[in-house]
């Protein structure tokens, strides 16, 4: 007879919790609340997070994966597994629908990246843009041909001065201290001149809700030449804006209007009649799933009535009624794609390995009016970004035509900081330059702001030799000083100043003129330093303690000056340890 085996061991005894599963109570019914809650969640979500409703949109992806998420956590909840850990098995199971579409989401999400990168299709991504070549002397007009009067003069840091001094004006609208300016400052051209605008906000949430009746009275308008500031009123106000919340939010209205468009960021413009607008670009990934942004058409939000009407690429080009809408092409999109366009025109290992032929945009860009059209300028350089330039592009913000110019120089850096040497002893900070044709001359031009972020004067630079350059407190005076250097270089332009349009005396932005002293002792030293490649003296004299710089190639008497001499220095600025001359006698 066999004997009986038992097994003790701990294992055999050891019961298998995991393979029952106890629903809780109601449990239809705890499944139909989730829902429900998830549903009103996503809702409120979607008001808020606003997503394109768009297979090509990465912010739908993240708005569903969140509202699964939330839907999961939401379960274990109403179920009570967090209580009970009984219940844990069967929330479990419960969620396993949900985490395999949230798997499903993340595995297209990736190989939506990866069928779109710049790794696999970089050719296409180079041909986004289409650039060609350009003649600088020939299609960049010289200025002086239409008296420097489409020469935007003061950049987005002044224009912040400027419009914050315009509000002033609100108070005799009964709107003291219930606005503020919301700092974006979109150069436009409005009736062939270049003009800043800037929208309102609220000053704070309490000003909006005191304010929602009559929402924002008025934009401010900035003249780039004189600097003078214009609050303009908007018959039944701003009731549409960027500023604005709930039913009055543009983005909210415009995308509620076109729940599956993708959309760049709205734009504020004007009409020719003062009459105001948000444009919004209607994007599209042209490459793979997320790649390649490119602009397929525009919406037109009125601002006040927040009425919006679509046009086609095709339309915004074409239609002559369209032609005051100037900012199609946010600067950012135009700067990536011509990046794209530089770097992989060879291929992607090119771009990392041999660098054949291969550029991108340098650091910075400026906005040039031409053709009644907002143009994007910056400089391009090797993709190593070394300190020269190649060339530079102008780039059409309503149709993207983009042109390169071959000009080799001085980067924009390079020459703010040989502008700020010409007047250092005022400390004053160059603007990012723009490129003039200065009679066949590619010339850097730059104002030059105090701490305030005013403008005090204007400096022009040679781009082939950044050591040439000149300033003035006005722009007659920046012109006429830089056409003398050049002469000093040989180098003969042919400008005429005569018409040119200066600040109007009294108003926003003034350039005052510097009063200049003389002084006069013996010197006691001298020193010399190579700057630029320009040689400078250092002259102290017994009746200061200062050192005054004289440039050789300005004054070239300084050369046979020697210690003990007695000389007549002229200076705009009698504080500061080194102090710049403007003459010497």
């Amino acid at each position: 007879m066999d004997p009986i085996k038992v097994d003790f061991s701990a294992d055999n005894n050891k019961s298998d919790n995991s393979k029952f599963v106890i629903p809780p109570e109601k449990k239809v019914l705890r499944i139909i609340l989730s829902l429900v809650i998830t549903l009103i969640g996503a809702a409120i979500g979607y008001y808020f997070y606003l997503p394109a409703l768009n297979f090509k949109s990465i912010e739908m992806y993240i708005f569903i994966g969140a509202a699964i998420a939330f839907y999961c956590l939401l379960n274990y909840v109403m179920t009570g597994a967090l209580r009970t850990p009984d219940y844990a098995p069967y929330a479990k199971k419960a969620n396993t629908v949900p985490i395999i579409i949230l798997v499903v989401l993340a595995v297209v999400v990736a190989g939506g990246y990866v069928v779109s990168s710049v790794f696999f299709r970089a050719k296409d991504y180079s041909g986004i843009i289409d650039v060609r070549p350009g003649s600088f002397a020939t299609e960049v007009a010289n200025p002086s041909d239409d008296d420097f009067n489409t020469v935007p003069r003061i950049d987005s840091d002044t224009t912040q001065v400027l419009a914050e001094r315009a509000l002033s004006d609100l108070s005799e609208m009964g709107y003291v201290s219930q606005f503020t300016v919301e700092p974006s400052y979109n150069q436009i051209n409005y009736k062939n001149r270049p003009v800043r605008i800037a929208t309102l906000q609220y000053s704070n949430i309490i000003k909006w809700l005191t304010n929602r009746s009559t929402r924002i009275p008025a934009f401010i308008k900035i003249d780039t030449i004189t600097q003078k500031t214009n609050l303009v009123t908007v018959k039944g106000g701003i009731q549409y804006s960027t500023a604005d919340h709930f039913a009055h939010n543009v983005k909210r209205q415009i995308r509620f209007a076109y729940p599956t468009y993708l959309f760049d960021a709205p734009q504020f413009e004007i009409d020719d009649n003062d009459k105001p607008y948000w444009i919004t670009a209607r994007l599209n990934k042209t490459i793979g799933l997320f790649g390649g942004t490119d602009v397929i058409g525009v919406v037109l939000c009125d601002a006040v009535t927040g009425e919006c009407t679509e046009y086609s690429m095709e339309q915004i080009k074409s239609d002559e009624s369209l032609e005051w809408i100037d900012r199609v092409y946010s600067a950012n999109l135009l700067v990536e794609q011509y990046d794209y366009y530089g770097s992989y025109r060879g291929g992607f290992w090119n771009s990392i390995l041999g660098q054949k032929n291969t550029y991108r945009t340098t650091d910075g860009y400026s906005y040039l009016a031409m053709n009644d059209d907002v143009y994007l300028y910056t400089g391009v350089t090797s993709l190593t970004n070394d300190e020269s330039l190649t060339g530079f592009t102008l780039i059409n913000m309503r149709t993207k035509d983009a042109v390169y110019y071959t000009i080799s120089g001085a980067k924009e850096a390079s020459a703010q900081t040989s502008a700020e040497g010409l007047v250092q002893q005022y400390e004053y900070k160059a603007s990012f330059p723009l490129l003039l044709n200065i009679d066949g001359v590619p010339t850097y031009f730059m104002p030059l702001k105090d701490s305030s972020n005013l403008v005090k004067m204007y400096a022009m630079i040679n781009v082939n030799q950044y050591s040439i350059g000149a300033y003035g407190t006005s722009l007659k005076d920046c012109i006429d000083n830089y056409a003398s250097e050049l002469k000093k270089n040989n180098i003969t332009v042919d400008v005429s100043t005569d018409n040119i349009t200066e600040s109007t005396e009294g108003g926003e932005g003034e350039i005052v003129e510097p009063t200049t002293v003389d002084v006069t002792g013996k010197i006691v030293e001298i020193r010399t330093a190579v700057i630029n490649g320009n040689s400078v003296y250092y002259i102290k004299l017994d009746s200061s303690k200062s050192f005054y710089s004289v440039k050789a190639a300005d004054f070239e008497k300084v050369v046979t000056l020697n210690v003990n001499d007695t000389v007549t220095i002229t200076v705009n600025d009698t504080e500061g340890e080194i102090i710049s001359a403007q003459s010497v006698k």
